[in-house]
């Protein structure tokens, strides 16, 4: 037995070093976001006050939630989003009360999800694509969105979500189901994870029952904590309803959606960023995800992003809504890899084995760049243009060019923009921050 986690251990020495690095350059990059004052004031907030609550044994409490959006400052966050994974974080708090604190914790649960992610790939593939897939997935740009974007409960979703595939794959079904509990325990929607994961099942032979108590568990619970979860910690089971325009409740948009296939194929690409979006997910990945049947494990969320009307933030590229799904991608490009590979031996065409560590090395360079992106903050561009539009111009400039440095310089700063509240739908009657939704 000593001898077996020796070895265990010898194996993941690796891995876990690369995890270590990377929570270390994660945590350097929030903590000093935040102590250059680039972090917000909402979000970050919010979340303290809510841990902060229940490191002192209480409910999860956030003024600022309750007093913004008029639900009174006793307001729990629970009636907000059902998180109550977030009470795992309290215990930091007596070591030191503070933001930095839960920034600290994402950084190392991001990082975390390596490990599962490098002994999935290696029993498919090999240690060295092994190393690039960790790699892919710690230079992605969903994580660099959501590092960059303060502290959500997203932190908790790519470990959960790579351990549940990882140790249902290595044959740990016990164990794949206490992950699945701990999912529903991050976010009420966590449920269409765990019912996508149920659709990637029903492609398996032998495992279709299985899929199917994946589904209705998932759907379940997500119905469940929405319909009555919620509500009964003061929160409104409809103030995410967000899909006016197939209807006014689940039930009409569902009817709506099967007589109308054509409206919700519109609403996918209406506008053309949820496109974008989209692209952004696979590119990098070399489309690889689209080759395997996990990638159904995406689906239902990206479906309930992607067919919003109501919050633009859902389909953007940026903030931290892809990062609930990137750790799923990572493992579908390497099934899609493994895929790809047994269809090139069976029709005897070029090599006999398909280079995967390859492709998953051209992912893995491929993503620094979409990652250096999410990094790069752009307000300090539009500052920097906005400072080029206030200086004195010449006499001789161009007709209307004066015009044009007035209008430039009467724009709001980027601290007013931030605190802006949504002025269309909904969201403008309960005074939603654009930063709250989700």
């Amino acid at each position: 037995m000593r001898r077996r986690w020796a070895a265990r251990g010898r194996r993941l020495a690796g891995p876990a070093a690369m995890a270590a690095v990377t929570a270390v350059v994660y945590a350097a990059f929030s903590l000093l976001r935040l102590h250059t004052f680039r972090a917000s004031s909402y979000d970050l907030v919010i979340f303290d006050q809510a841990v902060r609550s229940y490191s002192g044994f209480g409910p999860p409490v956030a003024i600022v939630k309750g007093v913004h959006n008029g639900f009174g400052p006793d307001f729990a966050v629970l009636g907000d989003h059902f998180s109550p994974i977030l009470a795992v974080l309290a215990p930091l708090y007596w070591i030191h009360d503070g933001p930095g604190t839960l920034l600290v914790a994402q950084a190392v649960l991001f990082a975390a999800a390596i490990v599962p992610i490098w002994r999935y790939t290696a029993r498919k593939l090999g240690r060295a694509a092994a190393y690039c897939a960790s790699g892919a997935y710690a230079l992605s740009w969903p994580v660099a969105e959501a590092l960059s974007f303060d502290f959500h409960e997203v932190a908790f979703v790519p470990l959960l979500s790579a351990l549940l595939v990882e140790r249902h794959d290595a044959g740990r079904r016990g164990q794949a189901a206490a992950v699945a509990v701990a999912l529903l325990l991050v976010k009420e929607d966590m449920g269409l994870l765990l019912a996508g994961f149920g659709l990637y099942l029903l492609t398996r032979r032998g495992e279709r029952r299985a899929g199917a108590v994946h589904i209705a568990a998932g759907l379940a619970a997500t119905w469940a904590a929405s319909r009555f979860v919620i509500p009964a910690f003061g929160g409104d089971d409809g103030y995410y309803w967000a899909y006016g325009t197939l209807g006014p409740d689940l039930p009409s948009a569902a009817v709506h959606a099967v007589t109308h296939p054509w409206d919700v194929l519109a609403a996918l690409g209406d506008p053309p960023a949820k496109l974008v979006t989209l692209l952004l997910l696979a590119a990098p990945l070399l489309l690889l995800p689209l080759a395997s049947p996990l990638t159904l494990a995406a689906v239902p969320l990206l479906a309930e992003r992607m067919l919003a009307t109501g919050f633009e933030n859902w389909w953007q590229a940026r903030y931290h809504y892809n990062a609930f799904i990137i750790a799923v991608l990572i493992l579908a490009a390497v099934d899609g890899a493994v895929r790809l590979r047994a269809r090139v031996r069976a029709a005897r065409r070029g090599p006999r084995a398909l280079p995967a560590a390859a492709l998953l090395a051209a992912a893995a360079v491929t993503v620094p760049f979409f990652a250096f992106a999410g990094l790069a903050d752009p307000s300090l561009y539009r500052r920097n243009e906005r400072a080029q539009a206030a200086r004195p111009r010449p006499r001789a400039s161009r007709p209307g060019r004066s015009s044009r440095r007035r209008t430039a310089s009467a724009r709001p700063s980027a601290p007013a923009r931030a605190s802006c509240c949504w002025t269309a739908g909904p969201a403008a009657r309960r005074g939603s921050s654009p930063t709250s939704n989700g």
